[in-house]
């Protein structure tokens, strides 16, 4: 009757014996022979491992079938108790040259990206140019035909604005006061004559009123001659007379305004008692019924404009010396 020794390790474990195993040696021989050949080498699983690792659908149970009979060889192992440390596996150093070749990829990468925005750049600014270029192109096409017009509407707009910016600059460093003032109330007697003899004359010809005006205003700076100036009040007179068919008071009243507001202190005084009999003598002449009419229809009375910029005038002139002196107080105090 044999006697078998009961195994010490798992059945999953394998070891490679030191010296073939025979059946006729007798039992102290195979024990000891065993024995000798035992490795203290520490038993691995690469294949069991990788299965367990590579099966996904047994939530690791194989996984830890292997450590729980790992732990049950180590603990049923002869090995002394000292030299169990040494069946520990060494963890390897880990593997750092990989991170070199993806760092001089992200390089290369990265002057790559660099390299192909510079070209996307360049290629934008030359489309960008070659469309400048396009407009530029048309616009000296559009100017070949209409450019002479469009530099004359330039150079009357410049005029323009340098010509008022004069008058502005005028009126404020030497607008004359009281003769504006003078002018303002002497023509204000002869346009308050006519509409007393016929209302709404001055409502009636505003724009006549106006070309009056300048032209007092061109005679007074000396942009045209006297014999013109008279020649032109003639004509304004002719208009309002032959054209409009106004009647005697009506037609003299822009004259006589102007007149009385630009001409000499003699020739003030003979206008204005000139309109004044003529204004009285048409009066007389209308029928009672024609003069109730008149006074019923009487409207609103419009200031005319050559009336309103004078006033407009001082108002700046005014306006400006009182600024002056008050900025030359706030330096002396």
């Amino acid at each position: 009757m044999s006697t078998t020794i009961p195994t010490l390790l798992s059945p999953t474990l394998s070891f490679k014996p030191a010296f073939p195993s025979t059946q006729f040696q007798p039992f102290r021989t195979q024990v000891r022979r065993k024995l000798v050949g035992f490795s203290v080498k520490s038993p691995t699983f690469p294949l069991g491992r990788i299965l367990a690792l590579n099966d996904k659908g047994s939530n690791g149970d194989v996984l830890t079938g292997l450590d729980e009979a790992e732990k049950e060889a180590r603990g049923n192992s002869t090995m002394p108790e000292r030299f169990r440390y040494l069946t520990k596996e060494v963890p390897s150093p880990p593997v750092r040259w990989p991170w070199l070749v993806v760092v001089a990829f992200l390089i290369y990468a990265w002057r790559a990206v660099l390299f192909e925005l510079s070209n996307w750049k360049n290629a934008a600014l030359a489309i960008a140019r070659f469309i400048g270029y396009l407009f530029k192109y048309a616009f000296a096409i559009v100017y070949h035909f209409i450019g002479s017009p469009i530099t004359f509407s330039i150079r009357c707009m410049e005029d323009l604005f340098y010509t008022v910016r004069a008058f502005y600059s005028w009126i404020i460093g030497n607008a004359p006061v009281p003769d504006l003032t003078l002018i303002i109330v002497l023509a204000s007697i002869v346009l308050a004559i006519g509409e007393a003899t016929v209302p709404n004359c001055i409502n009636n010809q505003p724009y006549v009123l106006t070309v009056s005006g300048l032209i007092g205003y061109a005679a007074v700076r000396g942009y045209i001659s006297e014999p013109l100036f008279w020649t032109l009040l003639l004509g304004v007179y002719a208009f309002s007379k032959f054209l409009k068919k106004r009647d005697d008071v009506s037609a003299a009243m822009p004259v006589a305004a102007v007149l009385a507001g630009v001409g000499e202190p003699w020739v003030r005084v003979l206008v204005i008692i000139s309109y004044t009999a003529l204004a009285i003598y048409q009066y007389s002449k209308m029928p009672s019924e024609g003069k109730e009419a008149g006074e019923d229809e009487t409207s609103e009375m419009r200031l005319p404009i050559p009336l309103l910029l004078a006033a407009f005038a001082i108002g700046l002139r005014v306006a400006a010396k009182w600024a002056g002196y008050r900025h030359l107080t706030w330096m002396i105090v």
